[in-house]
């Protein structure tokens, strides 16, 4: 969250609260700042000079991931084929939605804690609503099918692949699987003419 540069000790503590969130995050544990604190063996005030609330710890926790995922959609942006480039960047927020517990909370936010955040968030509904444009454009995808339907969707499917359960492995299976199923809903309609 800091943007100034910090003392080397400050640093490690930064660091420290940030890997024992994503400890917690990653086990399904909620975040209390008090509770990093004592985990940290930091005093609490340290904790909340760095992060003022669980939600700007949380964020800080997913910004990696939604970085990652702003690059694809930039990576995206430059494939020439639309219909393939909107499948490979809806695949993967998809898949960064069921390995990463951080993401699912940030993104269904409706107020953010931090303006990265804000700025990520931006970043990928526009490359999506880019991506989907560029494939409505070349008749690569049913005309019907609107940007405000992306996030649905896509949370949709993660939500169903953590229902079904399973390894990992068989949650990357079902959701490739549902998203195939999706991205052939996805097809426009063939002409009758």
């Amino acid at each position: 969250m800091t943007t100034t540069p910090l003392r080397k000790d400050a640093a490690r503590n930064w660091e420290r609260i940030v890997a024992i969130a994503r400890g917690l995050v990653d086990e399904g544990t909620p975040l209390q700042l008090n509770d990093i604190a004592r985990r940290a063996g930091l005093g609490v005030a340290t904790v909340y000079r760095h992060f003022p609330t669980p939600e700007a710890l949380l964020e800080t926790v997913a910004a990696p991931c939604l970085e990652a995922l702003a690059a694809h959609g930039e990576q995206a942006l430059a494939d020439a084929d639309p219909r393939r480039a909107l499948e490979s960047f809806l695949s993967r927020v998809l898949q960064a939605q069921l390995t990463d517990a951080a993401l699912p909370p940030v993104a269904a936010a409706a107020v953010d804690a931090l303006p990265r955040t804000t700025e990520l968030k931006e970043s990928l509904a526009s490359a999506g609503t880019t991506l989907l444009d560029r494939a409505h454009a070349a008749e690569a995808v049913r005309p019907d099918l609107a940007a405000r339907d992306l996030v649905p969707l896509m949370c949709g499917i993660a939500h169903a692949v953590n229902v079904h359960g399973g390894t990992p492995t068989d949650k990357t299976e079902t959701a490739h699987r549902y998203l195939d199923t999706l991205f052939e809903g996805m097809r426009p309609a063939p002409s009758n003419a």
